[in-house]
């Protein structure tokens, strides 16, 4: 189980700044924040905090820090922006426990911190290409830019119904996606593209599987 907050923990959450969640507080309160994955340390002077995407739902949940999923088997990092959130790669079990519209809450919430983490990290304050930890971190933020635009993930082989996978690839900056049919495929493609990705679309030579290799876009 996840520990709850402290009340000053909870104190700063919720008067952190509502547009940028920037926060205000000691140096050892900000640090326990950001061990808990629920705050980022800016890396330019003056090194402001700020908080994470996990950080963000856990304001919106009255303080309360969002339980952590079960471990993503497929290929990829398992945590989001904190550690905390897990974009749907495609492939993996999803917990019934969990409803559509909830999910949605999350997804939506999660794009809205990574778009505010491009802001914050990107050396022109650029929202519209990847920032440094979508760079580190491919599998998972091209997940989560196929999710927040409503692209289904796939479900578990053998359970019928189809979605995108995400999966790595050799090349150390590029990820492949794979659709059911070229409509979906070139759907996934011109997402990635809107949200600052280079995309193209090939073929396995000995599967003839058709694919979209993408990578973030850097200017």
């Amino acid at each position: 189980m996840t520990r709850p907050l402290t009340a000053a923990q909870r104190r700063l959450i919720e008067a952190a700044d509502p547009g940028t969640g920037r926060l205000k507080g000691t140096e050892a309160q900000l640090t326990a924040l950001v061990k808990r994955g629920l705050a980022f340390r800016h890396p330019r002077p003056p090194h402001d905090h700020f908080l994470t995407p996990a950080g963000h739902r856990a304001r919106e949940a009255g303080g309360e820090p969002p339980q952590k999923e079960p471990e993503n088997p497929s290929p990829g990092d398992p945590g989001g922006p904190g550690g905390v959130f897990a974009a749907r790669v495609g492939g993996e079990t999803v917990p019934r426990a969990q409803g559509e519209a909830a999910r949605l809450r999350e997804v939506r919430s999660a794009w809205q911190g990574m778009l505010e983490l491009r802001r914050m990290t990107n050396p022109d304050a650029s929202t519209d290409r990847p920032c440094a930890w979508e760079r580190t971190h491919l599998v998972q933020a091209a997940a989560l830019a196929l999710e927040a635009s409503g692209h289904r993930p796939a479900g578990p082989e053998g359970e019928g119904g189809d979605g995108y996978r995400v999966r790595d690839t050799p090349q150390p900056d590029a990820v492949a996606v794979y659709a059911p049919g070229p409509d979906a495929l070139r759907a996934c493609a011109e997402t990635l593209e809107g949200a600052g990705w280079q995309a193209g679309k090939y073929t396995e030579p000995r599967t003839r599987r058709r694919y979209v290799l993408a990578s973030p876009r850097r200017v």
